[in-house]
């Protein structure tokens, strides 16, 4: 295995080629975003089980079909998620920071259909089962939620995917919420990556294991490399696959097929 910092400057290098190539056009660059969106809200809730299929998910987004027999609850877990995401873009462009309240409003966003917890601190202590760590008590939350805050904006010196995992790691094992904590910590991860120029992720669903050993890993060893390598992997995946797409599209318009 490649090291780490050999690992994280190879992705350096690969966004710099990608960044080097001609934009794709207004409705080329859409499409895709949208076809990332139904992909990673698809995934991201059957991870904490949501039984919708990728194509069940595709037609609540894009035809506001509501599928026979599936729960309210699962349909709008499917907006609340699309919602979260396209707030995290628009708070994008006004370079907004990390902060609490922007955690809270896409945890708002992410659990739309639970009024009285949405964007709330939870006010119970939780077990998570078969994990490695138990979450504070409710009284801490908002402690360890500020100093998670305050620990991110200060580790600037670390590579972003770096302070992301961390960061991801941290978060999960507070627990804030009563519900709704790994898909609103995958949308903020994103948040970050997207914020410092790099393409938002979609852990596969068959990485799920792979993905919870990261969270054991971490607490039992107190190291994050294996999430940093996740997150750098699914990463450069990402970037070669945007790659593949705009060689293809430069190619196409350089050699006058339009």
């Amino acid at each position: 295995m490649c090291s780490l910092s050999k690992i994280l400057a190879r992705n350096v290098i690969l966004l710099n080629e990608l960044n080097s190539y001609k934009s794709l056009t207004v409705s080329e660059i859409k499409r895709l975003k949208e076809e990332f969106l139904i992909d990673f809200t698809y995934i991201s809730n059957a991870i904490e089980g949501n039984t919708l299929t990728l194509q069940e998910t595709a037609l609540i987004l894009n035809e506001g079909i509501t599928i026979g027999e599936k729960s309210l609850r699962e349909h709008l877990e499917v907006i609340g998620h699309k919602e979260a995401y396209l707030f995290i873009e628009e708070i994008v462009k006004d370079q907004v920071k990390l902060s609490e309240k922007v955690i809270k409003d896409v945890h708002s966003l992410v659990l739309m259909e639970q009024r009285e917890n949405k964007g709330v601190y939870r006010r119970v202590h939780v077990v998570i089962m078969g994990a490695a760590h138990t979450p504070p008590q409710p009284y801490l939350v908002p402690v360890q939620m500020e100093q998670l805050i305050q620990d991110n904006d200060q580790s600037s010196s670390s590579h972003i995917i770096e302070r992301v995992a961390k960061f991801h790691l941290d978060f999960e094992a507070v627990h804030p919420f009563i519900d709704g904590n790994g898909r609103t910590g995958r949308l903020i991860l994103n948040f970050e990556l997207i914020k410092h120029g790099y393409p938002p992720i979609n852990i596969k669903y068959s990485d799920r294991r792979r993905y919870y050993e990261c969270f054991t890993s971490y607490h039992t060893k107190n190291d994050p490399i294996d999430m940093i390598l996740l997150i750098a992997n699914n990463v450069e995946a990402e970037i070669l696959r945007y790659l593949e797409i705009i060689k293809i599209a430069n190619d196409m318009t350089d050699s006058n097929y339009f």
